[in-house]
């Protein structure tokens, strides 16, 4: 439990908290192992954390990638995605796909289409607070290393 509320300001633990959170039910010392190693890396990195700098742009920017049949066990892949507002992180989730992909290339769709609707809530939330109109979104893929531009555009009607 602990170490899920560390999440909230350490995400790049997130993938190993995870992990290890997959096998409460039926813990072995391999798991133990695992949790006392995130502990260790905390001890030894005490300072690192967010960092939310004052002045950044403000264009919405995010990531997303797959890892094809990670899981050893039922083949799933672990999807992640982050997205940033100008330099400040702002949303990341990272989860086991429901289903089992074919494909490299199937495993990324699924964690574009996870990271493209985060992003999509993200912007109406923005247009809600009624500042913004039009929304510039970078999107990247980090496994294919290709680059989309989408400008979002909204009118009162």
């Amino acid at each position: 439990e602990s170490l899920m509320y560390l999440t909230a300001s350490r995400p790049y633990i997130m993938f190993a908290v995870c992990a290890c959170a997959r096998h409460q039910v039926t813990p072995k010392d391999c798991h133990l192992h695992s949790v006392k190693r995130i502990f260790r890396y905390l001890k030894g990195h005490p300072k690192l954390g967010l960092w939310y700098p004052k002045a950044s742009p403000f264009d919405l920017v995010a990531y997303s990638n797959s890892d094809y049949g990670g899981a050893f066990q039922d083949r799933k892949s672990t999807i992640g995605g982050s997205q940033f507002l100008g330099r400040r992180l702002i949303s990341w989730q990272c989860k086991k796909q429901t289903i089992v992909a074919t494909s490299t290339t199937e495993a990324e769709y699924v964690a574009a289409a996870s990271c493209y609707g985060q992003v999509l809530w993200i912007q109406n939330q923005l247009l809600d607070y009624g500042e913004i109109s039009i929304l510039s979104c970078k999107y990247w893929n980090d496994e294919s290393l290709t680059m989309s531009d989408v400008i979002f555009v909204y009118s009162d009607i």
